[in-house]
């Protein structure tokens, strides 16, 4: 049986969780923000609200920019355990002959997995991609599946992978929309920024060869609040970005398809940004690091409560101008002695003006023991003391 209580009402400056269905770009002063660019996408990271759209759902090639999902796969193997940054990866031929942006890899020579992932990240690298796929899903055409799978798992139903690199394939293609998903899911992974922000590096091949390599993203010192991003271009696709920036405890997601130039793609990326930072701000409404107010019972424990603390931080999203109400209910599991600490135990339902905004699991802040024999004649005395 579950024990349902409600927690402290807070009023915060917030918004909902949801794409701002009724937002309009007239309302908001953001016409004009982009610059020969065919389609572009802004959102906010940690509540996925669309701050910006322009034929977000456009279906065209990305080039480069389907590196992303390559590079997610890997971290999610990464995850996993079937793969780690210090594994070496034997180059095939195949991989080695990839045309293209490269860093010329040898084949039937071994790299470790961290130098490939970061000629990715910094340069671009298909033959590191190939060499990748490869050793994650045995070939690349079913790594390419996973891709797809992958992509299909965060709700894009405009992309559509046919290898990974994004070298140009009629079958192949995506929308601004769905790179912003894709571009915030893969940096969920922290490992992602140990590259992201290299400017300029030598890559290291055996006996003693090095690849100068040259951060495509430009953006990274154009815009100084940028620390991501993955660029894309070929002919058919246009100048392609998805990038992040993070300011004011607000991190920010965007997207440019098919600009004229690099620096229109940039450039509205910018703009892009300065928008969001100056319209809108984040809440956040929950700490992972402070127990709530509310401790939970548990049953054959040496203590009868315990405290408990949300599982991740939450936030809510907002226009500067807007003072939405948010209300919260906790609601707790039944719960049995032992507890580990961090285990989940409940869950908290956020909400902003009535409507559900995001449910954050509740875990224990501290472990109970499971009472034995002797705890339960000390409880029987104190209450009979009583």
């Amino acid at each position: 049986m579950k024990k349902l209580c409600a927690l402290t009402l807070v009023s915060a400056i917030v918004a909902s969780s949801g794409a701002i269905s009724g937002f309009t770009l007239e309302n908001n002063n953001a016409s004009g923000l982009t610059k020969n660019c065919k389609s572009a996408y802004l959102m906010d990271y940690n509540t996925g609200e669309c701050l910006y759209k322009e034929n977000e759902t456009a279906r065209m090639p990305i080039a480069s920019v389907c590196k992303v999902m390559t590079l997610t796969l890997v971290f999610d193997a990464i995850r996993d355990g079937s793969l780690a940054l210090t594994d070496t990866v034997t180059v095939s031929e195949n991989a080695a002959g990839m045309g293209g942006s490269q860093v010329f890899l040898e084949s039937g020579c071994e790299y470790e997995v961290n130098q490939l992932i970061k000629s990715i990240i910094v340069c671009s690298a298909n033959d590191s991609c190939v060499a990748l796929s490869e050793t994650v899903a045995g070939g690349e055409q079913e790594f390419v599946a996973r891709m797809n799978e992958k992509a299909k798992s965060l709700g894009c139903a405009d992309t559509l992978f046919a290898n990974c690199t994004g070298l140009p394939r009629d079958t192949q293609y995506s929308c601004a929309k769905d790179v912003a998903t894709m571009f915030s899911n893969l940096i969920k992974y922290e490992d992602y920024f140990k590259y992201s922000k290299i400017w300029l590096e030598d890559f290291a091949h055996p006996e003693e060869r090095t690849t100068s390599m040259t951060n495509t993203n430009k953006l990274i010192r154009k815009y100084p609040a940028c620390d991501g991003g993955k660029t894309g271009f070929t002919n058919e696709a246009g100048f392609c970005l998805a990038s992040t920036a993070q300011k004011n405890n607000m991190r920010l997601v965007s997207a440019v398809l098919g600009a004229s130039s690099s620096d229109d793609r940039f450039s509205s990326a910018i703009k892009m940004f300065e928008y969001g930072f100056a319209n809108f701000k984040n809440k956040i409404v929950l700490d992972k690091d402070v127990t709530l107010n509310d401790e939970f019972f548990v049953r054959g424990g040496k203590k009868d409560t315990f405290l408990v603390r949300p599982e991740r931080n939450a936030y809510i999203f907002s226009a500067n101008d807007k003072t939405p109400e948010v209300s919260y209910v906790l609601i707790a599991d039944d719960v049995k002695a032992p507890v580990a600490e961090n285990s989940v135990v409940g869950r908290i339902e956020i909400y902003k003006d009535n409507v559900l905004a995001d449910t954050v699991n509740v875990v224990a802040a501290e472990s109970v023991e499971k009472a034995g024999f002797i705890d339960y004649f000390k409880q029987i005395a104190q209450n009979w003391a009583m």
